[in-house]
């Protein structure tokens, strides 16, 4: 983001235990809000009331709802990449399978407040350049176990990774937040089973 984006930025970095407690409690109360009225309707005062805190305390974490929503997106990226350094040393398909349950939960936790994010989010340019710099950090991630994998099978490891990430990501987004979602259990066995072959070329 760019220095003029001071309203999607939060004010304040919480430093303490309460302070991180209390963020996160206005955020929980923005996704029940965001995801039960609309983002129109989720005003700061109803998350505010909601999350049990004053407004002015509030607004001393985010200077609005655009704000907050955009914490919402970023924490909702963070969560989809599991710590692959702890699953590095066993299979390939138990790897894959961590990324895509991640994913999965992720997305199937509260569709209706994951479809308010993405509509919301891409009405800001500035939100683009977040989510594009954590779907390459992911990749980068992906890259590095992919790269010290010995069952991983591909010309180009770094081609790969960004396939892995995005195709988790998107199939995750539309298969769960669909009308007919597929079972979270089934489409995990799937995917599981589709990336594992592309990576070890079985």
């Amino acid at each position: 983001m760019t220095p003029d984006d001071k309203h999607l930025q939060p004010r304040r970095t919480p430093r303490q235990i309460r302070a991180e407690l209390t963020r996160a409690r206005i955020l929980a109360a923005a996704a029940h809000v965001f995801a039960e009225l609309g983002y129109a309707a989720g005003t700061t005062n109803r998350i505010a009331e909601r999350a049990q805190v004053s407004i002015g305390s509030l607004y001393q974490y985010f200077p609005g709802k655009d704000a907050i929503l955009v914490a919402l997106v970023t924490d909702h990226l963070a969560r989809e990449t599991p710590d692959l350094d702890e699953i590095a040393a066993g299979p390939l398909a138990d790897g894959v399978r961590a990324m895509v349950h991640a994913a999965v939960r992720n997305h199937d936790d509260d569709p209706e407040l994951l479809s308010v994010m993405m509509q919301q989010a891409i009405r800001w340019p500035e939100v683009m350049p977040l989510m594009a710099d954590q779907q390459r950090r992911r990749a980068e991630e992906v890259r590095a176990f992919l790269d010290r994998h010995p069952e991983v099978d591909v010309a180009d490891t770094n081609t790969a990774a960004h396939l892995v990430v995005t195709t988790v990501g998107v199939v995750a987004h539309w298969l769960t937040a669909a009308p007919a979602a597929l079972d979270p259990r089934s489409l995990e066995d799937e995917m599981t089973a589709m990336l594992t072959g592309y990576l070890t070329g079985r």
